[in-house]
This record gives C-alpha cells, structure tokens and sequence, in this order.
C-alpha cells in the first residue's frame, strides 16, 4: 500500500471533522478503492551546529517564524531523506558550507517548541569547510564566537540545542 498526505494547514483548535466526514463521502463515491484516514500530522527537520573559523555559524532568518533572528542552519527534511542527509543539505543550502556531521547533538520533540505547530528536530554538531554564504531561507550568514552566540537570543529551542551541543565538544 502506498500512502500519501493531503497536507491542510487550519487555524488553530480548527474542527476538521466535518470536513473529515465530507472527503470519506467523495471518495467512497467517487474512488471507492482508496481509503482515507485523517491524522494531525508531526514536522519532522534536521538543525546542525557547525563550528567553523573558531565559531559557530548562525543565520539570520529571512522568514516568519522568527523572521530577523538569529538561528542554527537546518530545515524540513524532505520525503525519502534521511536526516542525516537533510542536516548536510540545509547547512549547505543556507550557509554554502560542506559539513561533516560529527555526531548527534539530540533529538528535541518539545510540542511547542516551533510556532508553525509540533515539529521535531534532529540537532548534529558539525565541522564546516568551504566559503561562508547566505543562501535559501537565510537572510545572512555569520560566523560567531561561541560565547557571544550563547548571549544571542536564537530562534526556537536553538539556545538548548547549542548549549547541549558545546558540552559535547
């Protein structure tokens, strides 16, 4: 069986049940060989510390949430990726760097932790190479030392992240 999403995005506390119950009448009419099922659905992204020239690299965001702050690299990760993929693809995207994963920082599942709604996130600390550059949903691009990084007030739960990540080092 293969599944696919119909990804509909509601206010929140929105009551699809109606909806719900109109779309399991379309398709028994119309496609009686399908089956549908209604499931809130969970975010799943990869977010990488990278030190790099004896800081941390953090990008300014260029969109909401938390547009013009200050955040680590990293992204949804996409259909048949993995996460360690998704984490070596968003950093290059964002930053132009090539990373090498060096270890997994933890995973952070907190329900409220994005404002777009549940999403969890992968956290990798990485070493990066190559020349610095804004890019994708990255507004700039700094490069910052590691004690001034953790005076910034970063988006999301990235102030944790980086924290948990630099008692790995």
């Amino acid at each position: 069986m293969d599944r696919y999403v119909l990804l509909l995005k509601t206010p929140k506390d929105y009551d699809v049940s109606p909806l719900r119950e109109e779309l399991k009448e379309f398709l028994t009419e119309r496609h009686p060989e399908i089956r549908a099922e209604l499931h809130r659905c969970i975010g799943l992204t990869a977010d990488v510390v990278i030190l790099y020239n004896g800081g941390v690299v953090l990008i300014k965001r260029k969109h909401e949430p938390f547009k013009d702050h200050y955040a680590l690299p990293g992204g949804f990760v996409e259909y048949g990726e993995r996460v360690e993929e998704a984490a070596v693809r968003e950093a290059k995207e964002e930053t132009g760097l090539d990373v090498r994963l060096l270890r997994l920082v933890g995973v952070y599942s907190d329900p409220g932790r994005d404002p777009r709604g549940h999403t969890v996130t992968t956290a990798f600390l990485a070493l990066g190479t190559g020349e610095l550059k804004a890019g994708d949903d990255a507004k700039e691009v700094h490069v910052v030392p590691l004690e001034e990084a953790l005076k910034l007030p970063l988006a999301f739960d990235h102030e944790k992240i980086l924290r948990d990540a630099l008692t790995l080092r």
